[in-house]
Order: C-alpha cells, then structure tokens, then sequence
C-alpha cells in the first residue's frame, strides 16, 4: 500500500533523514520507533505531503505521491493524526470532526461516520457541542484521531497518540487502534511508547539518526537485546 524509496529530507540545509526506506502493506499495523529527533515525525510529514525529500521517492497504492499537494492525499486516502493533536481549538468537536470530511465520499457519509466516531468515543457525542480548547489532553485526542477517521482513510498515520495521556487513556488510545486496524483501516504508527507499540504491531522499523538502523517483527522487536537497552529501559 506504502512505500517509502530512499528518502533523504532535509529542513533548510540541515538533513534529517538519510536514504530512508520502508514499506507498509495492506491491513498491517506497521510502527516507526526511535529517540527524539531521529527522524519519525519528518518520515510521517513527509508521506503526507507536509514536506518534500529532495531525494528519493514515496509510492501510494502504486502511484508517486511525494510532489502532491497534502489535501490531495487526503481524498486518496490517507490520513495523518499529529502529533499534539493540532485542533481547531475555537471550533466544537462536532464542527472539527465535520473538517475531516469536506470532499467526496467522505462528505457523502458524513453523518455515518460521525456515528462510528461517536461509536468509538461516547465522551465526544457529549461534548460534540463544546469548543474544542476547553477539553481535556485525552478528549482532544480522541477528537483528533476521530478527525482523521472522518475522511474514510485507507492508511491511517498515528504521531506519538499517547504523548502526554494518564495510563488509562493510553490503553484507550491503542485499543482504538486495534479496533481501527480490525475495522480494514491499514495503520503506520510513530510512538515513545515502544513496549505497548510494538505489542500490536506486526512489523517495525527503528530510526537513529535520521536512518533506518533495524525492522522486523513487532514481537521480535520486543526481544531483541539492543531494543530492550534502548528503548525498553531493559
């Protein structure tokens, strides 16, 4: 469904990504992990069309689509939840759903995915009419992955979704994933939370530095000596 060719990305003359490649199939939850600054929200930017490479290239369902404006990608259907959640914070929830779903099909079946939505997390149909600033880290993030399903994607991208989130909401948040992910939505995740990532996913990619350094399965990942000291704290 995703490939990513070779990618080098740079921000002004600084580089961050360094020859990247991976790849990310139909119906797989499929995790990016790594330090700070190694490069895992540029990888995401950059298949959403937010940044360029200056090399290499990014294939969606086949076709080349690393010189396509962002809200192209959108009506093809890919979709990027981000990090810190970026919502309208003057907006409802409700209106802010509604602004994942202003073209196409997904404007068709709006007020049918909204229910899914609401399906998903009872919380927003509460508050589907309170300003969006007011809520609390949890629910904004419920309303920013509930954006991002709004637009009907075939690949969701998920930016570090537990950043910031009590325990208990962080096992809301990756149980949501799995029901995402067993509903046919194809998932591509960046998370600080390796051990409980890696846990649902079926193959992984580790960045350092700006470079894919090691993949494999998720449940390998888990016990692989150099992730256990590096990211598991083990």
């Amino acid at each position: 469904m995703l490939e990513v060719k070779g990618i080098d990305v740079f921000y002004g003359d600084v580089q961050v990504l360094w020859d990247v490649s991976f790849n990310v199939q139909a119906g797989e939850v499929v995790a990016i992990i790594g330090a700070n600054g190694a490069g895992k929200s540029t990888s995401l930017r950059t298949v959403s069309g937010i940044v360029r490479p200056v090399k290499g290239e990014v294939l969606f369902q086949g076709e080349p689509i690393h010189n396509r404006p962002a809200y192209e990608l959108i009506e093809r259907g890919l979709a990027h939840c981000p990090e810190a959640r970026k919502l309208f914070v003057e907006m409802t929830v409700e209106e802010n759903l509604d602004m994942g779903s202003l073209k196409g099909e997904a404007r068709a079946q709006r007020a049918k995915t909204k229910q899914r939505v609401f399906d998903l997390f009872p919380r927003l149909s509460e508050r589907r009419r309170q300003l969006s600033g007011t809520l609390s880290g949890g629910e904004q993030q419920m309303v920013a992955v509930g954006r991002a399903l709004m637009s009907l994607p075939k690949l969701l991208m998920f930016d570090e979704p537990s950043l910031g989130l009590a325990p208990i909401l962080v096992r809301d948040i990756f149980n949501v994933i799995k029901a995402i992910r067993q509903e046919g939505v194809t998932v591509l995740i960046v998370e600080q939370n390796v051990k409980q990532t890696l846990a649902i996913a079926d193959r992984a990619y580790v960045l350092e530095n700006g470079k894919v350094v090691m993949q494999g399965k998720g449940q390998d990942m888990l016990n692989d000596e150099h992730v256990k000291a590096a990211y598991l704290g083990v």
